[in-house]
């Protein structure tokens, strides 16, 4: 058995950015059902905050990270999807991403397209299949159809964009919010047909608005706190929030008996990880993904780089709301 050693991000205790810690750890060889994969880029998500600063409580030490892109070393007994050599994209449970080298389940790995870079996939991944479970598979009472009105908050984020851009392929009105007039001139850009800057503008009377009243079929939100009592009165009757994140902090507890006065509507609170649990969806989810980027209908933004040890500062740019696109840590 060998064993080889990797550079890796390291929490002993939730906390601040400062938490975070360059370490030295041994990696071996997979076991049944697992890989061995050397990351060329490792993608930076809200999840990773979430998980370091305690909102998602944690056994410790724990090594951050639910992204990357790399190329198979090793390859564990039963694993028939992927081979030694494969370039290869995931975001999986558990956490592990921020180093050079680990072993983990191969269930969710995908074997990466040539034409999608390595440095694209790291960026894609999570945000990507999340954009897909959103559009795809967190429906409205009816589904979705062309010329439908749907609001998505953060829209300028890494999430953001990509569904923009999907929603246009999708013929969706999508209107997009974000906290600044360049980040709503960029989700416009991206392919938002309408845009709020909700640090100015109050969305709830914008989107009455722009949709003459009725309001919209389903409200995607990541930011939670700030932005919840609002979404739900954008909502047409039977419509659908649908909450994927806290940005802003989490929704406080509220009485389902007032979902009926607002029109009978829906609220789910979702996770990727619910809609990856076996390798046939996850396979499908990455293959609708790998095709929306090489088709031209998405395209990915990286619009910060940092290198593994420059973690704290990445941390730092993302809860600050600072980033837009995709942030990815070089190795």
């Amino acid at each position: 058995m060998s064993t080889l050693t990797s550079r890796a991000i390291r929490i002993d205790q939730h906390g601040g950015p400062e938490q975070l810690r360059l370490v030295q750890v041994t990696v071996g060889e997979p076991a049944a059902g697992e890989i061995r994969i050397r990351h060329h880029a490792v993608g930076l998500n809200f999840i990773d905050v979430y998980q370091r600063s305690g909102l998602y409580q944690m056994p410790m030490p724990l090594q951050l990270g639910m992204e990357a892109a790399g190329v198979v070393e090793a390859v564990g007994a039963g694993v028939t999807h992927l081979k030694v050599g494969d370039r290869a994209a995931y975001a999986s449970q558990p956490p592990g991403s921020y180093c050079d080298l680990r072993v983990m389940p191969a269930k969710c790995v995908c074997k990466l397209p040539d034409a999608i870079s390595f440095e694209t996939g790291a960026a894609m991944m999570l945000k990507g299949l999340t954009a897909q479970y959103l559009l795809k598979r967190t429906l409205p009472q009816g589904g979705l159809q062309a010329g439908d009105f749907v609001l998505f908050h953060a829209a300028a984020g890494g999430v953001g964009l990509i569904a923009c851009q999907w929603a246009r392929a999708m013929g969706l009105q999508l209107i997009g919010t974000a906290g600044s007039d360049a980040k709503c001139a960029l989700a416009k850009e991206h392919g938002a047909a309408f845009v709020i800057n909700y640090a100015s503008e109050d969305f709830l009377a914008r989107v009455k608005e722009i949709t003459g009243g009725k309001g919209v079929k389903v409200v995607y939100d990541s930011v939670g706190k700030d932005t919840w009592d609002k979404s739900l009165d954008c909502l047409a009757p039977f419509g659908l929030m649908a909450s994927f994140g806290n940005a802003s902090g989490p929704v406080a507890p509220f009485a389902p008996g007032i979902l009926g006065p607002k029109g009978s509507i829906y609220v789910t609170r979702q996770t990727l990880f619910s809609h990856i649990t076996t390798r046939e969806t996850t396979q499908a989810m990455a293959d609708d993904l790998f095709e929306a980027v090489t088709s031209g209908n998405v395209s990915i933004r990286i619009d910060q780089r940092f290198k593994l040890e420059e973690v704290q500062q990445a941390h730092i740019a993302l809860e600050a709301r600072k980033t837009t696109g995709c942030t990815i840590l070089t190795l």
